[in-house]
């Protein structure tokens, strides 16, 4: 079973963990996924993002906005938008190797054709060195867009100094074989739940409320797992076969 440093931590983490929400990392295009992006919009609340299980959403065009403004994913944007689920757009930091001006670039497209209301920095980097580049990337997105959203995708623990950037860092991604048996850094239990979130894919149906347990014991407060097996990065673009299970369990807790 997945643990906490300390038993100390532990407890903190599975007693004072709030409701889990979806974080979804980016279904596969519009054309291809109409019926990923339909249940995106079947769940998303009132119009006001009121009730919706879903936190954010991840629209990349084609590993980045794109060359041009894309005539599927506008309408999809817009429509998505409309239902006030945060839509936030994939930037490929490239693990620190991505120049500044070409992400502050695919940043303006973003938002100037979709609208976004944040940005998805991808294979974002996780050791100190790179952590001041990081910090200037991330206060440049804030300039640019007031009240932006960002959620900085390490897929592991990143030096505690990351948890400053952003709003939220992805601090699992990666296969259910790994997950059941992960430990959690320590440095998190300093901050909330809905600082993190973890990215599982390869859950089976019948471990599905074990996932959501540890991921409340780790805490974890945006989710996101398929029982799809990642081929090349292609895990998260199709719904996973248990889906409607999935956002029922989102939206009613597991028992701890």
């Amino acid at each position: 079973m997945s643990y906490l440093t300390t038993p100390t931590d532990l407890f903190r983490a599975a007693t004072g963990a709030g409701p889990l929400g979806i974080g979804v990392p980016g279904f596969a295009h519009p054309l291809l996924a109409p019926t990923e992006w339909a249940e995106l919009l079947r769940c998303s609340g009132d119009g006001h993002g009121t009730g919706s299980p879903v936190h954010w959403t991840v629209l990349n065009v084609s590993n980045g906005p794109g060359a041009r403004p894309d005539p599927h994913c506008v309408p999809a944007a817009s429509r998505l938008q409309g239902t006030g689920t945060r839509l936030i757009g994939h930037l490929d930091m490239g693990n620190g190797a991505r120049p500044f001006g070409e992400l502050v670039s695919d940043a303006h497209r973003y938002l100037e054709w979709y609208r976004v209301d944040g940005f998805w920095l991808d294979r974002c980097p996780t050791d100190r060195t790179q952590l001041s580049a990081t910090r200037r990337i991330t206060a440049t997105l804030r300039a640019l867009l007031d009240g932006a959203h960002l959620v900085l995708g390490h897929g592991t623990h990143p030096c505690p100094g990351y948890a400053e950037c952003a709003d939220q860092l992805v601090t699992f991604a990666g296969p259910w074989t790994d997950y059941r048996w992960s430990q959690v850094a320590e440095w998190t239990a300093d901050h909330p739940p809905e600082r993190f979130c973890h990215l599982v894919h390869g859950v089976p149906r019948t471990h599905l409320d074990e996932a959501l347990r540890i991921a409340r014991w780790q805490g974890a407060g945006t989710v996101y797992f398929t029982d799809h097996r990642d081929r090349g990065g292609d895990a998260w673009e199709s719904l996973p076969g248990y889906w409607d299970e999935f956002v029922s369990r989102i939206g009613t807790g597991v028992s701890e």
